[in-house]
């Protein structure tokens, strides 16, 4: 049996929500943040070294990093599913997406959470130090990239393709994040759209049911 180690409101939900839309049965094991450090708690260093979660363990493996889960349980268990033709115009779209999710896009949105949390902690002098770095040098390029997504859901709604693909749901938590940390402008309608369709799917409400509700600071 496929378990997912599942650390609340974090990139673990993705990995619910994959195997809901497949249908692959699993386990979860759940584990809660320090609320004061937000960080995971010691016993992921037991599954993992790096104590970090999404963590999946099947028949004795154990895989950690998003990406690389998502990946195995498609070709695992996937069938061909929520991945588009290999040799078809929307492959190579799909494996941007698919990387540019945590390559990209999380870490601007990470600095932006760690900047502004840093702000609330120290001496005012400090703080104004702290929110001109992150609007002079991580807020342009994460600008650039929410347009980016905007226009890349123009088309279709969907990150590659006319379907609904496993891109979507790498790029689900970024979008999450971005628009409670930074959010979308009144010009960049198309994230907005994308996430309350992606509420509305029954596996992505599944998902929820089995991880717990999450929520992005």
């Amino acid at each position: 049996m496929l378990t997912v180690h599942h650390l609340n409101n974090s990139r673990s939900q993705r990995v619910l929500w994959l195997l809901e839309e497949l249908g692959v049965p699993y386990e979860v094991k759940r584990y809660d943040r320090d609320p004061q450090t937000m960080l995971a708690p010691p016993e992921l260093r037991a599954v993992h070294p790096l104590g970090k979660s999404p963590v999946i363990t099947e028949d004795g493996m154990v895989l950690a990093e998003t990406g690389a889960i998502v990946e195995y349980i498609l070709d695992r268990h996937g069938a061909g599913r929520l991945q588009p033709a290999k040799d078809g115009a929307h492959w190579w779209p799909y494996r941007h997406w698919m990387h540019h999710a945590e390559g990209s896009a999380m870490p601007p949105l990470v600095m932006t959470l760690q900047l502004n949390r840093a702000a609330e902690r120290v001496p005012p002098e400090a703080g104004a130090a702290l929110a001109k770095i992150r609007d002079g040098f991580v807020a342009p390029g994460l600008e650039r990239m929410k347009q980016y997504w905007n226009d890349a859901l123009a088309e279709t709604g969907w990150f590659a393709g006319p379907e609904m693909t496993a891109a979507d749901i790498m790029m689900s938590f970024p979008i999450e994040a971005a628009a409670h940390r930074a959010p979308f402008g009144e010009a960049q309608p198309n994230p907005a759209r994308f996430l309350e369709r992606i509420h509305a799917l029954p596996a992505y409400r599944r998902a929820l049911e089995r991880g717990g509700p999450y929520a992005y600071p």
